[in-house]
């Protein structure tokens, strides 16, 4: 487990690239066979990727955590991006297809990831937030998640959104999950862009060719900076910051949010013309 402190928009101003990315850039989720964590002060989110191989992988507490088990205190959305997988919590046992999402509530003690093909495994992508309040486990499909298309060819962020967990879908003590794929020709997300200053957010970027780049967007709006990034990697946002990205091809990012509230459309917009 990797620690990430927060950091005041006054010293990320004068941050080097160096420093933007060992503070905000997660680059390594998946290694075979393993759960990688990275825990975060901002608002406690802990972002993470399970990558089970020929056996299944369980869902350990850290010492970081103080806890009996992991989700003592906590809960944790997981969407998987690889092959065909199953999740089991508590008693119950769920396959996953790609872009399927599991939401596990607080109180669960033991939950396990595995894939259906060691050829072909699942990767699942993992989204943890403190929790005061026990919620069903749900699994959702993306066809079951309400895809929204927005944007246009014109603008390039011609993109379909995909909502999992928020405040009409599946309910959450206040993690927020789902993810946004672009149409082919397209390259932008989030744009024009926002901030939210009342949640964190996490940016996890895959289905983008190995030889292809996101160049994503970050900063408070008046002082952006960038960070370039590869195929499952992920960043960290701070509520202060935007989050924005545009791509060399195209593809889908996981975003997961959590904080003051679980409405989706609780942000506060950026005009184009006002970014500098």
């Amino acid at each position: 487990m990797e620690i990430r402190h927060a950091c005041s928009p006054a010293e990320t101003a004068r941050f080097t690239t160096d420093e933007l990315r060992k503070n905000f850039l997660v680059e390594q989720l998946f290694e075979a066979g393993r759960i990688r964590w990275t825990y975060t002060h901002y608002d406690r989110v802990m972002i993470g990727g399970a990558s089970p191989q020929s056996g299944a992988l369980r869902l350990e507490t850290h010492p970081q955590l103080r806890s009996a088990f992991f989700l003592e205190r906590r809960e944790i959305g997981i969407i998987n991006v690889g092959g065909a997988g199953k999740v089991t919590a508590g008693a119950e046992q769920f396959s996953l297809e790609k872009k399927g999402c599991v939401y596990v509530g607080k109180g669960i003690e033991n939950v396990t990831f595995e894939s259906e093909d060691p050829e072909d495994p699942a990767l699942f992508y993992l989204l943890s937030a403190p929790s005061h309040q026990p919620y069903p486990t749900r699994r959702c499909t993306k066809e079951e998640a309400s895809p929204l298309t927005v944007g246009a060819p014109e603008t390039s962020n011609h993109r379909t959104i995909y909502k999992y967990i928020h405040k009409d879908g599946i309910q959450s003590s206040q993690l927020v999950m789902g993810l946004t794929t672009l149409h082919t020709g397209s390259v932008w997300n989030t744009m024009p862009a926002h901030v939210h200053d009342r949640r964190m957010e996490a940016y996890f970027y895959f289905d983008l060719p190995e030889d292809q780049r996101v160049l994503h967007l970050m900063g408070a709006p008046q002082e952006t900076r960038l960070i370039w990034t590869r195929n499952h990697q992920a960043l960290l946002s701070p509520p202060w910051s935007i989050h924005s990205g545009c791509g060399t091809s195209h593809y889908a990012f996981i975003w997961g949010m959590a904080g003051e509230n679980k409405d989706y459309t609780d942000m506060d917009p950026v005009s184009i013309p006002d970014l500098r």
